[in-house]
């Protein structure tokens, strides 16, 4: 589980599909209402407290976001009350939750190198398409659409170049540079 700051009535949680393995969750077990899922949340919103200072009291806002390959991302958002209205029991949170589902694949390498060995890699399975983006220093590969092949094909033939990020597509195309767009594998396997 990892942690970020947004603001200072925002955090981003980074959850992994192994530690949702590691608590006995899978990702769909996160849209049920149970016992297990409220203490996920308790311990996410301790850690977050404990790490950010970020403390859940009153009413909060969460979205949940599902990323193909990487795990979820849970923003949380602490909504703005008076003192005077602080009407809310210390152990009570409202929760409003957004569910969304990410079709993208995204990951991140350390080197272009990384990229180039593995579009060889994905062109071999018949994959030509992707975008890919720089940003601080790491390159991100962004994949929407497999054709006919399985996800986990392609996931673990990304894993073997790079890791899954917690960056979501919508910060890279915001504040990252697009090296390549749209058929990147291909491109990259012609010129390289």
């Amino acid at each position: 589980m990892r942690l970020e700051r947004l603001n200072y009535n925002k955090i981003k949680i980074f959850l992994t599909l192994d530690d949702l393995t590691d608590r006995g969750l899978t990702k769909e077990d996160l849209w049920k209402d149970s016992f297990k899922v409220h203490q996920l949340f308790k311990d996410m919103m301790n850690e977050a407290n404990q790490e950010l200072g970020f403390e859940a009291n009153g009413p909060i806002a969460v979205e949940v976001f599902s990323l193909q390959a990487q795990g979820m991302v849970v923003i949380v958002t602490k909504s703005q009350q008076d003192d005077d209205e602080d009407e809310f029991d210390e152990d009570y949170i409202e929760m409003q939750v957004k569910l969304d589902e990410s079709k993208h694949v995204l990951y991140q390498f350390a080197s272009f190198e990384d990229v180039i060995q593995l579009s060889h890699s994905l062109h071999r399975i018949g994959l030509l398409g992707g975008t890919v983006y720089h940003y601080e220093g790491q390159y991100f590969l962004s994949l929407d659409d497999f054709e006919d092949l399985s996800a986990d094909t392609v996931i673990s033939i990304l894993a073997e170049y790079g890791s899954p990020t917690t960056l979501t597509i919508h910060r890279l195309k915001e504040y990252g540079k697009v090296i390549m767009q749209e058929d990147a594998v291909k491109t990259i396997q012609l010129h390289f």
